[in-house]
């Protein structure tokens, strides 16, 4: 598996619209029909294919055009904690603000 922390946003992106073309093309369907199942132009389909942009949004209603959508799931699965972990996480993420510093009052 091909790890992505060394590379771009943009190669990264443009790794997803390869992706997503190769995922079209395997169930055999056109640029054409894939914007119309995802209610949106032909030009959004090429552009994302082409060098990966394209909306959030555009990208989701694409997953699920392509029955890809589950792999979504890893970025919102939480994973699971012991007692300890969620006593500890719960004790570090109390809120604590930022304080700016204090400048010395000059009396004149």
């Amino acid at each position: 598996m091909r790890t992505f922390n060394l590379l771009s946003s943009q190669s990264i992106c443009e790794q997803l619209g390869g992706r997503v073309k190769l995922l079209r093309l395997a169930r055999n369907l056109s640029q054409q029909q894939l914007a119309e199942m995802t209610q949106s132009s032909l030009s959004s389909v090429r552009r994302l294919e082409a060098d990966g942009q394209g909306s959030l949004d555009f990208v989701v209603r694409i997953a699920q055009a392509l029955q890809v959508v589950d792999q979504l799931n890893d970025w919102f699965v939480q994973p699971a904690l012991s007692i300890a972990d969620a006593e500890r996480a719960q004790v570090i993420t109390q809120r604590q603000r930022a304080r700016s510093p204090r400048v010395a009052k000059k009396v004149a």
